[in-house]
């Protein structure tokens, strides 16, 4: 026999009614707080796992975190000022997998007391790589510490917009930041940056001159033909190599008697380059320069 409402002593009635009973506004809310706990202690407990010794519970709880959207970013930004640094790339990874409605309370961080939420503020939001963060983290170059100005310049090389490119002159006077901005510059490739890459080939760093004689190639402005043609008699091999390149991406035929003594250049790399610079610029070996 099939079960039927009348069984057990149950009425059809009395079963069906409560069904049909309208929840109240009380009982609604109840509900809702309800899920409200659930999802605070579901955070707290990914919380906790990010301290885990096991990497893959760790890893499991920071894209669980990222997931959970913006309800877990108050928590996740108190985070960035833990003492364990792995603790505070956990929490910035899992902000960043929220997205772009991360970007502002990040931005925001970047005004924080501590020095190292402001620092993985900054490399946030590079990985976010979202244009409205570029000039807070043009604001954050003169940052008090350094580890937060290292973090902005390689933040905005991530994001590569070159409303960054005056700001980032300007830090090239900063001693500590010098070679990673010049990196930056180059890979910008804006013709602002011509009158400082050409301080900076003519400078005392030679990481610096390394990455200036590529930039200014890159950037194809005619200012850099002179000081491009002085940086081949660097004692850097690489700085002449770039150089060389850079005057075969300008066109300059002025640059082909400056360039013939590096065919014996000491490095073979600067006098393959040296070869394929002189060929561009339609020079040709003859018996005479043989």
């Amino acid at each position: 026999m099939g079960w039927s409402p009348t069984m057990r002593g149950s009425s059809w009635t009395s079963w069906q009614r409560p069904c049909r009973q309208p929840r109240g506004p009380g009982r609604r809310d109840r509900a809702t707080m309800s899920e409200a706990d659930r999802q605070t202690d579901r955070v707290e407990q990914l919380l906790a796992a990010l301290r885990d010794d096991n990497e893959a519970l760790r890893d499991h709880a920071v894209a669980s975190l990222g997931q959970m959207g913006v309800e877990a970013l108050p928590r996740l930004i108190g985070l960035l000022a833990d003492e364990d640094m792995v603790i505070r790339e956990a929490g910035t990874s899992a902000i960043v997998r929220i997205g772009p409605a991360a970007v502002w309370p990040l931005i925001e961080a970047l005004d924080d007391d501590e020095w190292a939420v402001r620092e993985q503020a900054a490399s946030g939001l590079g990985k976010l790589k979202d244009p409205r963060a570029v000039e807070p983290l043009v604001k954050a170059l003169k940052d008090r510490d350094g580890a937060v100005r290292t973090a902005a310049v390689w933040a905005l090389e991530r994001i590569g917009d070159s409303r960054a490119v005056p700001g980032l002159v300007g830090a090239l006077s900063d001693g500590t930041l010098r070679e990673d901005v010049a990196r930056v510059l180059k890979k910008i490739g804006d013709a602002r940056a011509v009158e400082a890459l050409i301080d900076g080939l003519l400078g005392n760093n030679w990481m610096v001159r390394r990455h200036a004689a590529e930039a200014l190639g890159k950037i194809g402005d005619p200012r850099g033909v002179g000081p491009l043609i002085e940086a081949l008699k660097d004692e850097d091999w690489l700085v002449r190599r770039n150089a060389a390149e850079s005057l075969a991406r300008l066109g300059d035929k002025q640059a082909v008697e400056p360039l013939l003594p590096l065919l014996e250049d000491e490095n073979q790399m600067v006098q393959e380059t040296v070869e394929g610079a002189l060929a561009s610029l339609g020079w040709k070996p003859t018996q005479t320069n043989l």
